[in-house]
């Protein structure tokens, strides 16, 4: 296997501990993953996501607490953290409130 195939696999076992009304940073699934420098290839990852896929990907939001998604698969990822009791400020996730402390 690759080291991006290994990174890749990382990524989608850190996304999937992720518990149901928590968010991570792409920042801190890169660096729990190995590699601390990565949150750009996170989002490539999932960016890559099957459609269909049950990996709870929207639990993955940038470091100011905002969804870096545009357009619909913005309303999709702000519409599923609703759904699990995540509340917006001014746009913004509380990292200290709903972040995952793995």
């Amino acid at each position: 296997m690759s080291e991006p195939d290994n990174f890749r696999q990382r990524v989608f076992q850190i996304i999937a501990a992720i518990p149901s009304g928590q968010v991570t940073t792409y920042g801190n699934v890169a660096q729990l993953a190995g590699s601390p420098r990565a949150a750009r290839q996170v989002g490539g990852v999932l960016k890559k996501l099957p459609e269909g896929s049950s990996l709870p990907w929207h639990r993955v939001i940038n470091r100011h607490g905002e969804i870096s998604l545009q357009g619909e698969d913005f309303k999709r990822q702000r519409q599923a953290l609703l759904a699990e009791g995540i509340i917006f400020k001014k746009g913004k996730v509380d990292l200290e409130k709903y972040g995952w402390k793995w």
